[in-house]
């Protein structure tokens, strides 16, 4: 045991160098071991999660495929009744129609019908709208020449005030206005303007007296007088000027255009022509009732009744024409189930459109 342990003791630095070593190598490999299984894992990890989300993918298109088609086939079926409801009002409709119109065309032409008194109402009426519409047409021409009369009278006004406010700007021997341009070879029209009118003049105001007296109305004794203008020549804020105000309140009436008929004779004849309408209406189609209809035969195509006619239908393309070749496979099934309309249609119905 001494000498066991006298060994050990010479073998101490020995086991130290190694085991440093050995924890060195350690050290370096553990860092290459610790990605190498970081990477193995998130590779199983990845296909666990990859065949999860496959699985949920399949699931969860077999239920869209079954809601979808159970919707598809209840709005199919709800369509169906729709247009089975239609066509049973449409044919009732047509029925109904062809009833009115047979007992009316009966009716005026045993009663009502007077076709030269409705055809000298229509000649007077034509000739009261042709007079109606001349004058008005004279009336409208002689609106617009005023309406363009009082505009360029309005135009030229505001222009002459303009030309009183800008008479400051005419040109002088010495020195040449802002409108008379020494480049052209005639002033422009606002120079000529005010050469002709007079300088606007700002009068003030009257001062206001301390001791308050009545003046009289001179309004009435003289009518021509001038009224003094406001202290400014315009009142501050948006407002629009005092003189278009004063002409819009005191406008004059425009009456309108006075006509030989009553103001009722419009719509009077308009109703008298529809309720005489409705009495002589003529129809010259004879009645054929759906089960005596006469169907017209077909006539055949150039290209069809030459000995180089089309395959017939059926034996080219379709899987009834050979019957031999279906034994023993399954039949053909639709994606939609059979719907209860269509298996009545043919016993509820003719070809005539008659219910049975």
């Amino acid at each position: 045991n001494m000498a066991r342990l006298e060994k050990l003791y010479r073998q101490v630095n020995n086991i130290k160098e190694q085991y440093f070593i050995r924890n060195r190598i350690a050290e370096e490999n553990r860092q290459k071991e610790n990605e190498a299984a970081v990477r193995i894992q998130s590779w199983f990890r990845g296909c666990q999660v990859r065949a999860y989300l496959s699985h949920l993918h399949k699931n969860a298109t077999l239920i869209q495929k079954r809601w979808r088609g159970l919707t598809a086939r209840a709005l199919f079926s709800q369509r169906v009744k729709t247009a089975y409801f239609i066509m049973k009002m449409n044919f009732y409709n047509k029925m109904a129609v062809k009833i009115q119109q047979r007992w009316r065309g009966y009716y005026v032409r045993k009663n009502v019908h007077n076709f030269y008194a409705r055809k000298r109402y229509l000649e007077r009426l034509t000739r009261n709208n042709e007079h109606i519409r001349r004058d008005l047409e004279e009336f409208a021409e002689l609106q617009r020449r005023e309406r363009e009369q009082i505009t360029l009278e309005k135009e030229e006004k505001e222009k002459n005030i303009q030309a009183e406010r800008l008479h400051f700007l005419l040109s002088t021997k010495q020195c040449p206005g802002v409108f008379k341009s020494p480049f052209r070879a005639e002033p422009d029209e606002m120079e000529l303007r005010l050469r002709k009118v007079k300088p606007h003049l700002v009068q003030s105001a009257p001062k206001e007296r301390k001791t308050p007296s009545i003046s009289p109305d001179l309004t009435n004794l003289m009518p021509n007088r001038e009224r003094l203008p406001p202290i400014h020549k315009k009142p501050q804020g948006p407002f629009r000027p005092a003189l278009e105000v004063q002409q819009q309140r005191h406008r004059p009436l425009e009456p309108s255009l006075r006509v030989t008929t009553s103001i009722t004779a419009l719509e009077e004849a308009r109703e008298e022509l529809k309720r005489q309408e409705w009495r002589t209406r003529i129809i010259d189609q004879t009645f054929l009732p759906f089960s005596n209809t006469s169907r017209k035969q077909y006539e055949g195509l150039m290209h069809t009744s030459t000995p180089f006619e089309q395959v017939a239908y059926g034996t080219k393309h379709f899987r009834e024409e050979h019957k031999e070749y279906l034994k023993g496979k399954k039949p053909f099934k639709t994606i939609f189930t059979t719907c209860n309309v269509f298996d009545k249609f043919g016993r509820l119905y003719s070809n005539a459109g008659n219910i049975v």
